[in-house]
């Protein structure tokens, strides 16, 4: 697989990552607890940065260990029936998405694991320092694992195609791209936007970004099994 197309898949896989909503969701609870409570704004901004910074953390370490072990399991290069699987892998969440991403209620409530919920809610009305709130955020990515997972892998099985001393910045490059939603809401946020704006937004546009992120695997995984599976197969005819 060439560079470019690695790029690419990488790029394009953490575009649809940052079309989730989880921790967007948990940023904006957390904002509105912070206001509720009259802080500061400097306050404000630091706690929300420091839920930010977990975050990112945790996509970091996450996209950075599975690419590692795939590099080291498919030393030689990803077998075809790998990236088949993954395939399928994407097309199955895309379904999923699709299906229930979206609780079938007014507001922006997620199908996520009750428990979890409940636990970030719980969190974001105690969060009073940074490092809760930079806890809060790295829990947060692990909250939707089973939507993200797909384009993690993706991303990671990329990440292991590109020569040894661009693997780390293929896994800031996924990181960075990740989290562009997240960093514009709190750019937002940051800026004296108020939240009710903010949220109102979300809920008009909410079946907008499912259905972008459920076509957006499918078209992930059409692209991948013509570009590793189709072009093999062709090559091998001529």
């Amino acid at each position: 697989m060439s560079l470019p197309i690695s790029l690419a898949i990488i790029i394009f896989a953490a575009l649809i990552h940052s079309s989730f909503q989880l921790s967007v969701s948990v940023l904006t609870l957390l904002s509105g607890h912070a206001i509720g409570s009259e802080h500061s704004h400097n306050r404000l901004l630091g706690l929300t940065t420091s839920f930010v910074l977990g975050v990112c953390l945790m996509i970091l370490l996450l996209t950075s260990s599975m690419a590692f072990i795939s590099f080291n399991i498919f030393s030689f290069g990803t077998p075809q029936i790998v990236w088949a699987g993954s395939c399928g892998l994407l097309i199955g969440v895309a379904a999923s998405i699709w299906m229930f991403y979206y609780r079938r209620e007014k507001g922006t409530a997620l199908w996520v694991p009750r428990e979890a919920a409940r636990y970030l809610t719980n969190r974001t009305k105690s969060t009073k320092s940074k490092s809760e709130a930079f806890s809060l955020g790295m829990f947060s990515v692990l909250g939707e694992i089973l939507f993200i997972i797909a384009p993690l892998i993706i991303g990671s099985l990329a990440i292991a195609q590109l020569p040894l001393n661009l693997q780390l910045v293929g896994a800031l490059i996924y990181t960075a791209v990740s989290m562009s939603s997240l960093v514009i809401i709190w750019i937002l946020i940051g800026g004296g936007h108020t939240l009710g704006r903010i949220q109102k937004w979300r809920e008009d546009n909410k079946y907008f970004l499912q259905f972008i992120a459920g076509a957006g695997l499918i078209v992930l995984s059409i692209f991948i099994y013509v570009i590793t599976i189709t072009s093999d197969v062709s090559g091998g005819l001529l």
